[in-house]
């Protein structure tokens, strides 16, 4: 299995030097990395499998060079590809022969916090976890998580809509940012949202939200901060299987009760983590959940009753709840490091993301487990239960000729078994390259033509990241002139936007 990208334009290629020599007008002194051996940090992001040298890497410190290089790239027909801290699991910011590299690693300031308000106005570059340690001191925190909280960056959380342990009870990035200053490709800087929670006309924050780098190129955002509640405790619950702790996770939501994070392990990574952080999780289940209560005192000790009842009747034979702070904060330890700590298990993994209905954990942890045996791979299960965000590493060597081939096929098969049961292509990694192909298993012509006509309204010539998301690209004007018959609806032409 192969990621074709678009035909590298070798005119471009070919305008290097004059194009590095107008990019360092416009952003002087370091701010542009030309040279072949510096360029390779910046030749993949998270989904390492893939990689390729950018023609260019730009590195702006202002919103104004940051609109210069996107003005000078759009009059000049030059594919720019944006990114933050390069994390992206999904190839979002892989990028491309022909293309500028724009890096917002310096965007990384605090600009004001309004604890009246409770919201945060940052730069993209500052991180997940940067957010949080800034407001800390007064008792406030940043909501949204994701376990590479400590390295990914804010940006890149608004382009990708990521979430988190937290995800369940608080939202994703998109419940919890206000507003944002974003660069369009010409050059022109929009503001949408601000301080306020609700805004008059279209909900174009919602489009800007998740789109992966596709609409324009974020400066500047405002978050919620939210104070820290009065008690937290979680509780470790182990069992027999996974089937029965997604029985668990399903009955606890269906019972009414939303704590502010369910996460499940499997054995593979509660040892891979235990091995790792010493969080004190027990060995001798097959599947772990770490479940999280919040709020006041009186109402999480009545909460943590409930939830023990239903794990029991569900088959647990651990339970073991935090008795302290640091006790909580060691549990989560584990889960947070259980990444990385998978690496133990095997030269390289494949994360995947996909989000099914919570009342299908069940089935689909024992269909993965058939497509485990069918492609003689080992899978690692470490996902978001509580919002059915699966995250499943498959273990491969990609010293062995055919794994890495396998491990994607197995992937593949793991998304589309995610969309059979009611659920979606990807949770929070975005859709990128990898699953770009897959985008039809999801979506039919209809939807993919409408979802691209969006994309025209803000990049009309498809210079930014281009190869990302649609498996099928269309100029704008062809997009007008389709007449698209699936369901047996025909569209008028539309005019080009």
């Amino acid at each position: 299995m192969s990621i074709v990208m678009p035909d590298i334009d070798h005119s471009v290629v070919r305008r290097r030097d004059e194009i590095v020599d107008a990019l360092r007008a416009i952003v002087p002194g370091e701010g542009v990395i030309d040279a072949a051996t510096e360029l390779k940090p910046f030749e993949s992001d998270g989904l390492t499998a893939y990689r390729a040298l950018p023609m260019v890497v730009v590195l702006p410190s202002t919103v104004e060079q940051v609109s210069g290089v996107l003005r000078y790239c759009h009059d000049n027909g030059i594919k720019v590809v944006p990114r933050g801290a390069g994390t992206s699991l999904s190839g979002g910011s892989l990028p491309l022969e022909d293309a500028v590299l724009l890096g917002m690693s310096k965007f990384n300031l605090v600009l004001d916090i309004d604890y009246v308000n409770r919201v945060a106005v940052v730069q993209p570059g500052v991180t997940n976890l940067g957010v949080t340690k800034a407001v800390e001191q007064r008792g406030f925190y940043y909501a949204p998580d994701p376990s590479s909280q400590i390295a990914c960056s804010i940006g890149g959380n608004v382009a990708e809509n990521s979430g988190g342990v937290h995800c369940l009870k608080y939202g994703m990035t998109m419940n919890n940012v206000l507003g944002v200053e974003m660069v369009l490709i010409n050059g022109e800087i929009l503001r949408i949202g601000g301080k306020y929670f609700d805004a008059d006309g279209y909900d174009l924050l919602s489009v800007i939200i998740g789109s992966e780098g596709l609409l324009g190129v974020v400066t500047e955002v405002t978050v919620r901060i939210l104070k820290k509640p009065e008690t937290a405790r979680a509780v470790l619950v182990g069992f027999p299987s996974s089937e029965a702790a997604g029985d668990c996770v399903a009955r606890i939501i269906g019972a009414g009760i939303i704590p502010a994070g369910i996460e499940m392990m499997d054995k593979y990574a509660i040892e891979a983590a235990e091995a790792f952080v010493h969080a004190g999780y027990p060995l001798d289940v097959d599947a772990l959940l770490i479940i999280e209560l919040d709020g006041p005192e009186v109402e999480v000790d009545c909460l943590l009753e409930q939830v023990s009842s239903i794990a029991l009747k569900c088959g647990a034979t651990v339970l073991k709840a935090s008795n302290s702070e640091e006790e909580r904060i060691k549990f989560w330890a584990g889960r947070k490091a259980a990444f990385p700590a998978v690496g133990r298990l095997s030269p390289d993994y494949y994360c995947m993301d996909g989000t099914i209905p919570r009342g299908k954990l069940p089935l689909v942890l024992s269909r993965m487990r058939e497509l485990s045996e069918h492609y003689r791979l080992r899978v690692a299960n470490v996902f978001h239960a509580g919002d059915g965000n699966l995250h499943p590493l498959i273990l491969y060597d990609s010293n062995e000729s055919d794994e890495l081939d396998r491990a994607e096929h197995f992937g593949a098969d793991i998304l589309r078994l995610c969309v059979e049961v009611g659920g979606v292509l990807t949770g929070e990694h975005g859709v990128g390259v990898e699953k770009r192909d897959l985008m039809p298993a999801m979506f039919n012509e209809t939807d993919l033509a409408h979802q691209q006509r969006l994309k025209c309204a803000f990049d009309p010539d498809g210079l930014l990241n281009p190869g990302k998301v649609f498996p099928k690209l269309h100029r704008c004007a062809e997009l007008g002139r389709m007449h698209i018959h699936a369901g047996k609806l025909r569209f008028p032409d539309l005019p080009r936007f």
